[in-house]
């Protein structure tokens, strides 16, 4: 039956049939008309909400580490962790931390992520909200604590303040992590027991690692599956076809902190160290193309890399447009607006599989573009030992991060990639640091 209409978004005394939209249009308006307190009093605690690798651990621990996988709820239990420190709320604390700073990769990871993000710090207080205060990079609570926001770009902007309490997210990616990582725990000063909570997604840097083995850090471990009810449907079914068996998949997925393989060729190590931003000139760029042998769903991906050499013989890795299940037009559209982005001087493409397809197909998308044809005549294992000690003498940095790449990179043994994959990321790097190691035609000069 149709609403009365009789403006009242109560349900008493009321004897009509609601259809599922009246009833939840009506219980929409009733709780509107509730105070910020009412709603607040009504919510479950996120202390009965949580997992228990969400809640803070038992123990006098400095400082709470959660490794977990992307879309584990580390970002959830960092932001509901700071609330209620702030707040001073039991079973957390027995008073307000008054001092709080937030540490991300970014000035913009802070505030999209740990403020404004849909599990941040203001999607889980409640009434009153916080209020961001833009200009002086704060969050300011209704108990009068504060949380004051930095970038691990600039560590040197920790010194002259001080906390009691602090939250660093995603620590693997900070640009600047260990300087980062030492001014923040300078600052943590104030209080009777400075806390620091760290959340990330794995990475097997030094620093992790360090603080992983330090007698004062607590360690709690996160998968994405752990989370699911919260997911995309379809989502871990996606990335398990994906990922699954890959050492991305355990390190982004499972929240495995991974180690390269000790036979690995390439330094995983070395080049987390030597990473850099694009330089400001380039002589010369190529895109290289590895192209599966075929276009179905078992297909291998097709290896998309993009490098440049720089004025002293520097060779910088600038993306990774690889393409997984492409078919021919596809990849090559992929390979072209890569080349046309970067401006780059030509394509170089593997020919084994497709032999003339291969620059046909690139033709056919673009006819003036570019094209050089190289032809495999060794294993990929000797392919890829020049390029690994161009690695190993500093002449390649990676401008950028490439996971899936780097991921290639530290499973790649004598015998292949573990689970017999094929390395086609890899591949594609081999073929652009070689095309460029050589020397090649005049240079030219250009600005990215």
């Amino acid at each position: 039956m149709a609403d009365s209409g009789d403006g009242d978004d109560g349900f008493e005394d009321d004897d009509t049939r609601l259809s599922d939209v009246q009833f939840w249009s009506r219980a929409d308006r009733l709780v509107g008309r509730q105070k910020g307190r009412v709603l607040e009093r009504s919510a479950l605690p996120w202390s009965s909400l949580a997992r228990p690798s969400q809640l803070p651990p038992p123990g006098n621990w400095r400082q709470w580490l959660i490794v977990g996988g992307r879309g584990s709820g580390k970002t959830r239990a960092g932001a509901e962790w700071i609330k209620a420190m702030a707040a001073g709320e039991s079973p957390f604390v027995g008073r307000p931390h008054m001092r709080i700073g937030l540490l991300a990769e970014t000035l913009a990871d802070a505030r999209e992520v740990m403020i404004d993000g849909e599990s941040g710090l203001l999607a889980v207080c409640g009434h009153p909200r916080p209020v961001f205060e833009a200009s002086r990079r704060r969050l300011v609570f209704a108990s009068g604590a504060i949380a004051q926001i930095f970038s691990s770009e600039d560590p040197d902007a920790l010194r002259g303040y001080q906390f009691d309490l602090a939250w660093g997210d995603e620590l693997a990616k900070w640009v600047h992590g260990d300087a980062s990582f030492d001014n923040l725990q300078l600052a943590l000063r104030l209080g009777e027991n400075p806390r620091a909570l760290f959340t990330t997604t794995p990475r097997p840097i030094p620093l992790l690692k360090r603080l992983i083995a330090d007698p004062g850090t607590a360690t709690t471990h996160m998968t994405t599956a752990e989370n699911a009810a919260n997911l995309a449907p379809g989502f871990l079914a996606a990335m398990g076809e994906r990922y699954g068996g890959t050492r991305l998949g355990r390190q982004e997925l499972d929240g495995e902190i991974l180690s390269a393989r000790d036979d690995a060729l390439f330094d995983i190590g070395k080049i987390e160290r030597d990473r850099c931003d694009p330089p400001s000139e380039l002589r010369r760029i190529v895109v290289a193309v590895d192209p599966p042998a075929s276009a179905t769903k078992r297909s291998d991906a097709c290896g998309i890399v993009a490098a440049g050499r720089g004025g002293d013989g520097t060779i910088y890795v600038l993306a990774d447009g690889s393409r997984r299940k492409a078919k021919p037009h596809e990849w090559a559209r992929a390979a072209i607006g890569l080349y046309d982005a970067l401006k780059a001087d030509r394509i170089v493409a593997e020919v084994n599989q497709g032999g003339d397809m291969v620059e046909a197909v690139i033709r056919a998308a673009s006819p003036d573009t570019p094209f050089q044809a190289v032809r495999a005549s060794r294993g990929k294992w000797a392919r890829a030992e020049p390029v690994a000690a161009l690695y190993e003498r500093g002449r390649v940095r990676h401008a950028g991060r490439f996971p899936e790449l780097e991921d290639e990179m530290a499973d790649f043994g004598p015998d292949g990639l573990s689970g017999g994959r094929s390395p086609d990321r890899l591949d594609a790097l081999v073929w652009a640091v070689n095309a460029l190691a050589g020397g090649g035609e005049a240079p030219r000069i250009r600005g990215l």
